[in-house]
């Protein structure tokens, strides 16, 4: 296969590939990497980010429901979790009911840190949407939200077909 070349920039562009695994994950390393830049200021790489927003949208959630939030298995999530616990942006406590089960919780140093983040956040979403176009942009988010579901989930796994509605 021959590599393809960008009209715009005259750079070597991948050979379009028939894996989907294969493109997404491509995209989503391209993109992550462009966000982190944006995001380096801060000191946050996305995926650091991402947790600490999720974490203050669930409020304290367990490890388990972070890591089906985050669509993490628990090692990954506890690999991620490190660096924002030893800089003091989350905390671990156990939980009230059971002190075996523990509680992801966001300090107050963390809520700062995302007060400064998330402006640098919101304009890597601006240059998002104005390099991609903002219709393509919320069409591509409800792609990628519908494949991060649980029913797509199983649909893959028992090998069926999905309607567009499910």
């Amino acid at each position: 296969m021959r590599a393809r070349t960008d009209a715009t920039t005259g750079g070597a562009i991948a050979p379009r590939s028939r894996c989907s695994n294969a493109a997404l994950r491509r995209a989503t390393r391209n993109i992550g990497q462009l966000y982190d830049e944006v995001l380096a200021p801060g000191g946050l790489r996305t995926t650091q980010h991402s947790l600490l927003v999720t974490v203050r949208a669930m409020g304290t959630p367990t490890m388990g429901q972070l890591a089906e939030a985050m669509v993490m298995d628990l090692s990954g999530l506890g690999h991620t979790l490190k660096p924002l616990v030893r800089d003091g942006y989350l905390r671990l406590v156990p939980d009230a009911a059971d002190r075996r089960v523990r509680r992801v919780a966001l300090t107050d140093l963390g809520a700062a840190k995302l007060e400064q983040t998330i402006p640098l956040w919101q304009d890597a979403q601006a240059r998002f949407e104005a390099a991609f176009g903002q219709a393509r942009t919320e069409a591509l988010r409800d792609i990628l939200s519908a494949l991060a579901t649980p029913g797509f989930r199983e649909a893959f796994a028992g090998g069926k077909a999905r309607d567009d509605a499910g």
